[in-house]
């Protein structure tokens, strides 16, 4: 079998969590090609759905940005970037999201507005966008993020877009349409969150992962699945296929 990198591992681990007939709010990057590499293999009906307003997407190549002509041919709708967001994701319409941020804590709350206070920041970030209507308005949020501890906190310097708040009563609170996190996806691991407590909690270990380095990575003790498996390794096909997807690693780096 070839050998992966950390970023196609991700990648891979993520197109599997997609489902044929879904939609899939799609930006740039790693959950573009998450969301293509899906729709190559197990998903051929995934209704991709871009930030810009092109709805339907089956692009001929792997886009450059949102903005890219190659999404329009073959959509089957483009609007207005308001359009899309006033009627697909405030409407409901939306059933997979991908974020992604700075800091991410247990609860799934993800930074990308500064490091540090607001007044005085450390480094100053991009902000929302429109990441804080996505995590509150999608059926299924999934983030996609190397396993490092400046990215993992205990508590994030700012909550730009909303996880489970401080457990599921905080996520009740803000009545909100979307169900919230559902899956963090890293290169040591796949977290879910607890029904219960909605809290993240270690699902599958990827292969040669032990317990104490996502540990080690994690400033909080971690919660660990009684069902605890091991990520099936990437097969031949999805690996031919995400690099047939990024030939000049633009993504893929």
């Amino acid at each position: 079998m070839s050998e992966v990198s950390r970023s196609e591992l991700m990648v891979i681990v993520a197109a599997r969590e997609l489902k044929d007939r879904e939609s899939v709010l799609v930006g740039v990057g790693i959950p573009n090609l998450a969301a293509n590499l899906a729709k190559k293999l197990q998903a051929p009906d995934l209704l991709l759905v871009y930030e810009s307003g092109a709805v339907g997407s089956n692009p001929s190549r792997m886009p450059l940005s949102i903005g890219d002509p190659c999404l329009v041919s073959g959509a089957k709708s483009v609007c207005s970037m308001y359009e899309q967001f006033a009627y697909y994701l405030q409407g409901g319409r939306i059933d997979v999201g991908f974020l992604g941020g700075a800091q991410i804590d247990k609860y799934g709350n993800i930074n990308s507005t500064v490091i540090g206070t607001y007044k005085t920041p450390k480094v100053r970030l991009p902000g929302s966008g429109g990441a804080c209507d996505i995590a509150s308005n999608v059926k299924k949020i999934i983030v996609i993020t190397p396993h490092e501890k400046r990215r993992f906190v205990e508590k994030v310097d700012f909550l730009t877009s909303p996880g489970f708040v401080d457990g599921k009563e905080g996520w009740k609170k803000l009545k909100l349409q979307g169900d919230g996190p559902y899956a963090v996806i890293t290169d040591l691991c796949t977290f879910k969150f607890d029904d219960a407590t909605g809290e993240m909690t270690v699902v599958a270990l990827h292969e040669g992962v032990t317990l104490e380095q996502v540990q080690e990575n994690t400033p909080w003790n971690v919660k660990v699945a009684e069902r605890l498996v091991t990520t099936p390794p990437p097969t031949e096909k999805e690996i031919a296929t995400l690099r047939s997807l990024d030939p000049e690693k633009m993504y893929l780096r």
